[in-house]
């Protein structure tokens, strides 16, 4: 389809803005609505001069507007939205954004990053090495990387780099969203069970990445994490090559003389062969890991030599969220870990305790996805926080609560509590923070772990911990 203008309903959400930012580098015309705006998009997209109303309202939408494109939100719906049933009132194409990115990545050589963690990280990364060694690859990344100007690119050279999202395309399209990438090549780093309000049984969560998987061409690649006994067991009776790669030994692709610290050094292994050493700032185990799969792709597929490769991973800053350092003027470091699931929380206070085993930790954790307020996942808490010193719990995000048997903060609190944590409420964001000023200590380590906002603690915290203890 030729597009002039296109008009986004929910273009605050990432993904919603990033295939904006596309259409918008293509010359195609833009506008948008939603309830809310807050950096870093609405500076992506006033930077791009792109028109947005606050509010949906049916008159949002141009009489010139070639295509209508509507995000995956529960409030996305022509029963409770006026904007929405206009759109699906006007004869206009109303498409999702995934559907949009088919027709852009029919020609391209696509790299889809899909599993239930690590994502974004590896999409980032990918990403980030071939620019810096002067690729101008085309991406689309679900989070924002520190050091790029923008979460999605459209460039000059061949590689399309996608953070494939196994979640569904659309409010009427139930086809996982990276079904429609075009997907050539694959880098798959896990696929344990996550998103359970939409895939209730394990077996209903790997089918997508099964027909993900089937669908490569003889000539594409799959790099597919050994450790995650899921992902590895998706790998066999391809059509296509398949490599592996791990932390340990065990896979082709592995570290070895690992040297952890503020600066973490390993080399990189192909086999016995040592092929570089690797430096990054990156704090933890699974982002070694993450560094591993990239590291295979890329050179797999000859698309960097190993020292342009080296380069890339040493200045590649992280992509915000992830085991970010909120802190940087206190001796507190506060961080903040990206807490969408039991294996991301995990792997956030792992890093942590890695880092910095003599610290007492303290975990601010707020359940905002389904995965954590599902009653079904309640026996994570018995030991998901496993080396923290002091949990602090927000109450359970509201939205969708009704749609499926969602816990309550009291009933986290005391399953956590009956696994022998230290774990309090919390829900007023100031008493919150006065509790932490009067217990927090010098020698502490915060790590603030939700995939929302903790009522603002996210700002406030790390502002406390930067006046209490300056560095």
């Amino acid at each position: 389809m030729k597009l002039s203008k296109a008009h986004f309903i929910g273009i605050a959400g990432k993904g919603m803005s990033a295939t904006a930012l596309l259409l918008r580098q293509m010359g195609v015309r833009i506008s948008g609505s939603d309830e809310g705006f807050y950096p870093p998009v609405s500076d992506y997209l006033a930077h791009e001069n792109i028109p947005f109303a606050s509010g949906y309202r049916r008159e949002n939408i141009p009489d010139d507007a070639d295509v209508i494109v509507i995000g995956k939100n529960a409030r996305l719906v022509p029963e409770s939205n006026e904007e929405v049933r206009a759109a699906m009132e006007s004869g206009k194409p109303v498409r999702s954004f995934a559907d949009l990115l088919h027709d852009m990545t029919a020609r391209s050589e696509t790299i889809v990053v899909a599993g239930s963690y690590g994502k974004s990280t590896c999409t980032a990364l990918l990403a980030w090495c071939l620019r810096s060694a002067g690729k101008d690859p085309s991406y689309f990344i679900g989070e924002i990387t520190n050091g790029l100007e923008r979460h999605a690119h459209r460039g000059r050279g061949p590689t399309f780099v996608l953070e494939g999202d196994e979640y569904p395309a659309s409010n009427w399209d139930d086809r996982s969203k990276f079904l429609l990438y075009n997907a050539k090549n694959v880098l798959l780093t896990s696929a344990t069970h996550d998103h359970i309000n939409v895939f209730p049984t394990h077996a209903d969560y790997l089918a997508p990445f099964k027909a993900l998987l089937a669908g490569l061409p003889a000539d594409g690649l799959l790099v597919v994490n050994s450790h995650e006994p899921h992902a590895r067991a998706l790998a066999d009776d391809l059509p296509c090559r398949v490599v592996l790669y791990a932390l340990g030994d065990t896979a082709h692709w592995h570290a070895a003389k690992i040297a952890r610290g503020a600066e973490t050094g390993f080399d990189l292994m192909r086999g016995n062969e040592k092929i570089v050493r690797l430096s990054t700032r990156m704090l933890g185990d699974h982002n070694i890991d993450n560094i591993v799969g990239v590291a295979a792709m890329l050179l797999e597929k000859q698309l960097l030599t190993p020292e342009e490769l080296r380069a890339g991973i040493a200045s590649f800053q992280g992509v915000k969220r992830r085991m970010e350092l909120l802190s940087p003027a206190s001796r507190v470091p506060v961080y903040e870990g990206f807490g969408s699931s039991y294996e991301k929380a995990r792997s956030a206070i792992a890093a942590t305790k890695l880092h910095f085993p003599d610290r007492r930790l303290i975990v601010v954790f707020e359940p905002h996805t389904f995965t954590w307020r599902n009653r079904a996942a309640i026996a994570a808490y018995d030991d998901v926080f496993a080396g923290a010193s002091k949990i602090f719990i927000f109450e359970p995000a509201s939205q969708g609560a009704a749609t499926h048997a969602q816990l309550t903060q009291d009933e986290i609190v005391a399953r956590t509590r009956a696994a022998n944590y230290d774990a309090e409420a919390i829900n007023d964001p100031d008493q919150a923070l006065q509790r932490l000023d009067g217990m927090l200590r010098a020698d502490d380590v915060v790590l603030l772990l939700t995939s929302g906002e903790l009522g603002g603690l996210i700002r406030t915290i790390p502002q406390l911990a930067e006046k209490k203890f300056p560095g």
